[in-house]
């Protein structure tokens, strides 16, 4: 959506991913090891965490969907008020010299967006993660080959993604059951090995129903 709304050329949407994946690492390891010290000093938190995993599947079962505008963005108001802004794309380049002053590209503020998109995810997964484990070798390792794989997933994802109208409803499922488990695991540990089950068939469920029952114009 991000790349539909300011018209990136297919070009130079692989250099935008990169400066994305590299930023999401480092604000991943932020998050983890900020996340983990917390819930060993404060034990009680994971029952925030897992109440706020529950809130967020709610949230997008019955949210309706809106459409998306990166102006509404406060992070984008305040870069516009930073910066000065070329009208056009300079080639691939983030900032360029324009009458001896250096002005940042629309290609900048795209970078902004996908990092600031990937802190709004952040903060769901890093909990999420947190229920499977708190070893932060496994929990960083994780995200890294999650985050690394996506580049070369968006290719392909983003041609087939609209195929699978259901998985919003998986997702959802998938996040309270998370929540759900992290809220309960001092009274009852669910294996790791019944989550990941759990997890593969409710994402399958969703997909297959997506290709049986597609929307109507897609039938059409």
């Amino acid at each position: 959506m991000i790349f539909s709304y300011f018209q990136v050329p297919q070009e130079y949407q692989h250099k935008v991913l990169f400066w994305g994946i590299l930023g999401a690492l480092v604000m991943r390891v932020i998050f983890i090891f900020s996340g983990i010290e917390l819930i060993h000093r404060f034990h009680w938190l994971i029952y925030i965490f897992g109440g706020f995993l529950v809130f967020t599947g709610v949230r997008m079962l019955t949210a309706s969907e809106q459409k998306f505008d990166p102006e509404k963005n406060p992070i984008m108001k305040i870069s516009r008020k930073l910066f000065s802004i070329t009208p056009t794309f300079d080639g691939d380049n983030f900032f360029t010299r324009r009458d001896g002053k250096t002005w940042v590209t629309p290609l900048f503020l795209v970078v902004i967006m996908i990092e600031t998109t990937d802190l709004i995810f952040a903060v769901d997964s890093i909990p999420a993660i947190l229920a499977i484990s708190e070893d932060p070798f496994i929990v960083y390792t994780s995200n890294v080959f999650a985050i690394l794989g996506l580049r070369s997933l968006y290719f392909a994802l983003s041609g087939i993604e609209k195929y699978f109208h259901y998985l919003k409803f998986g997702l959802s499922a998938i996040l309270v059951f998370v929540g759900t488990k992290m809220c309960i695991m001092d009274f009852y540990k669910i294996p790791v090995a019944i989550s990941l089950i759990i997890i593969v068939f409710v994402l399958t469920i969703a997909m297959i129903a997506s290709v049986l029952f597609p929307k109507k114009e897609e039938a059409a």
